[in-house]
């Protein structure tokens, strides 16, 4: 028996996974045990979990995967510096001293942690994915396909911003890169800083919001701020950015440019201007995103396409790049973020170092990405008893018939079920659910319940073998990572008075007879379910079309702005009293918020930093 624990930290989203003679038996980020969204720190709790799940100790390790290499950085670090200098002395002189406490020595420093748990460990078993590989194993070594195209975009990793990389078996070889500091990653975060989003997991909104806008910035975008070639490669114009050395992502030259300063804050409002913005620089990602496609199809001849890396979350681009059709076979990584590169670090010590063969099956290796923890029945009895919860326990069948029924009722549900998703995505498991054919419920989850802006758009869940009759996608999506339109026999026709409509005004349109899944350009961020990877919410669909004809639900992460997606009974319970959601089912026992007798302050958004 050989095992890898995989190791993602102390930039973005920490993260452990384990894998055991290849398969891969846990994985969890970091942030849904400690609670602080996207937390960077050594992800003590996630590898405590790996193995746990795993049933083994750090003496039975084999090997400890990193998924990047930290003095590949540091140099790419004082390389920008000196070839910037003195601009950017102020960013150089923040940044140097984390550097040389914590980040440089970083070897050091995991030993450390590892021989707190086994004092004897071998550092010789401690080994350094580069960060760009680590993505492109996550998606390759995960994937069905024996041989693949691998396309990474992410903001920076060393030096590589973009990669092209070939797999066949158990090899990877990259063969393009796009070096730091022209990153497709960066520039779209450059404009989700400029919209006053949050860099880093902001980009989201930017994307929701765009089909609010109109692209009339895109080609003063392509004109000024990037040089792109017929194969999608690209520089930008680094007199624009303030990424590089500053500590900010645009400067005075990009407001000027735009005739409008930073959007400084959340809250402010989002005019016309803004949703054109998020518009254009989306129609730009795009392009981009499809002329590396047709250009890497063109040039290699090989029908299946693997992505990862933080752009490779960007569901728009991925529509449009199936929609293309220059590859057959498009393969996402679920958990494309820094979060993957753990599982790739892992994978790649199996395959590449090992030289391990890889075991080829009709599906991914993922298991649904359902890889988090689970709760036992009577341990979720306990844990709601002591928290002074009122519930009742019913058998499988009742919970699904009676979820159905109150989602048929309006209801909103927080739905709690077996093992936790890795990645970005609820995809069943800890979901908060609801009637997608309601006008209201995109309005109501948004504002009373997750507590963020109005314009954000839910996916639908929909049993795989319907697909085809709602929406014109015919292939599994079973990440969320695919955007499909509501097809045409589903749609309402928009009257002339609705189509003068601007702006957030667009919401108040019933576009589809499953509105609260419809985004205003009539497109949906698609999730088949499959019976064999979720077999309890595939059942709660099954039931819900029994009762309505319907066999969609509209699935959101099961936490609030701000807060990580729950991951214990506890935290489904807080988050269930601190918002409005009517029902709460955690494995078998449901709760009704009318019945519970203990109050919870009113003020539970407010425990977790904006989003």
């Amino acid at each position: 028996m050989t095992a890898i624990l995989g190791i993602s930290a102390f930039y973005h989203d920490s993260a452990a996974t384990i894998i055991v003679d290849g398969k891969i038996i846990a994985a969890a980020q970091e942030d849904r045990f400690s609670r602080i969204k996207n937390d960077s720190s050594y992800p003590k709790n996630a590898i405590e979990y790996c193995l746990s799940e795993a049933k083994l100790t750090f003496e039975k390790l084999d090997f400890i995967a990193f998924y990047d290499k930290p003095f590949l950085k540091f140099e790419r670090l004082l390389e920008t510096y000196i070839a910037y200098a003195p601009k950017g002395f102020k960013s150089f002189r923040k940044a140097i001293p984390i550097w040389l406490k914590e980040k440089l020595f970083l070897k050091e420093f995991m030993l450390k942690e590892i021989r707190k748990n086994f004092q004897d460990f071998d550092p010789n078993k401690l080994m350094f994915s580069e960060h760009h590989f680590s993505h492109a194993a996550s998606a390759f070594y995960a994937s069905p396909f024996e041989e693949a195209v691998i396309l990474t975009i992410d903001g920076v990793g060393e030096w590589a911003t973009t990669s092209v990389a070939i797999g066949k078996g158990n090899k990877i070889d990259i063969i393009k890169e796009i070096h730091f500091p022209h990153s497709l990653g960066l520039l779209y975060s450059a404009f989700t800083y400029y919209l006053g989003f949050k860099v880093n997991s902001g980009e989201y909104k930017l994307m929701g919001l765009a089909p609010y806008g109109i692209p009339v910035y895109k080609e003063l975008i392509m004109e000024k701020l990037i040089d792109l070639k017929e194969d999608g490669s690209f520089r930008l114009d680094q007199s624009y950015f303030n990424f590089a050395t500053g500590l900010t992502m645009t400067n005075q030259k990009f407001d000027d440019l735009f005739g409008a300063s930073v959007r400084t804050s959340d809250k402010d409002e989002l005019t016309q201007f803004h949703m054109d913005i998020a518009c254009s620089i989306q129609k730009v990602l795009e392009e981009i995103v499809l002329r590396i496609t047709r250009s890497l199809s063109q040039e290699y001849d090989i029908r299946n396409l693997c992505m990862a890396g933080g752009v490779a979350l960007n569901c728009v681009a991925n529509g449009k790049i199936l929609k293309d059709d220059y590859f057959e076979n498009i393969w996402i990584q679920p958990a494309s973020g820094d979060a993957g590169g753990a599982l790739g670090s892992a994978l790649a010590v199996w395959h590449k170092e090992l030289d391990m063969p890889r075991n080829f099956i009709n599906t991914d290796s993922m298991q649904g990405s359902f890889l988090g923890p689970s709760f036992r029945q009577n341990y979720i009895e306990e844990e709601l008893l002591n928290l002074g919860a009122i519930f009742e326990v019913f058998t499988e069948n009742q919970i699904l018939q009676k979820s159905a029924n109150a989602l048929k009722e309006g209801m909103v549900m927080g739905w709690f079920q077996n093992r936790m998703e890795f990645g970005p995505r609820a995809l069943g498991n800890r979901s908060i659910l609801g009637d997608p054919r309601s006008e209201q419920m995109q309005r109501i989850i948004n504002l009373k319940i997750k507590f963020r802006e109005s314009f954000r758009p839910f996916a639908p869940s929909i049993l795989r073998d319907d697909l085809s009759e709602w929406f014109n996608l015919d292939c599994d999506s079973p990440y969320m990572l695919l955007v499909g339109e509501v097809n045409n026999n589903k749609k309402i026709e928009i009257t002339k008075d609705q189509k003068s409509l601007t702006g957030i005004d667009k919401l108040k349109i019933k576009r589809s007879s499953i509105p609260a899944v419809t985004h205003v350009d009539y497109s949906a961020r698609i999730q088949t379910v499959h019976k064999e990877t979720n077999s309890k919410y595939f059942k709660l669909l099954k039931t819900f079309k029994e009762k309505t004809g319907c066999p969609i639900l509209i699935n959101t992460s099961f936490n609030v702005r701000g807060e990580p997606i729950v991951c214990s009974p506890k935290d489904a319970f807080d988050c269930f009293m601190g918002t409005d959601l009517d029902l709460l089912v955690i494995g078998n026992c449901i709760l009704r918020k009318q019945d519970q007798k203990i109050s919870k302050e009113n003020n539970y958004k407010n425990q977790f930093a904006d989003d």
